[in-house]
């Protein structure tokens, strides 16, 4: 793991299209702002790891071709 030391209104480069600001820090709470492409997809980790939960437990509940037919059948 890196490890940085920043400042506020100093930033990081991550690749060469992503950047994180540091805009504040207020106690142990440090606000973030980040510059990244729309196609780029960023979550606060607890978000992220429910969205992995709920990919797997969707695929593992997935309905075949057959079942999903049978919707439909009269």
């Amino acid at each position: 793991m890196l490890v940085l030391s920043r400042k506020s209104n100093e930033s990081i480069m991550i690749g060469t299209n992503v950047e994180i600001i540091v805009l504040g820090v207020e106690g142990d709470n440090v606000k973030l702002g980040i510059r990244a492409p729309k196609e780029v997809d960023i979550h606060r980790k607890e978000i992220y790891m429910a969205i992995q939960a709920e990919n797997r437990a969707a695929a593992i509940n997935s309905l075949s071709i057959e079942d999903v037919t049978k919707f439909f059948k009269k």
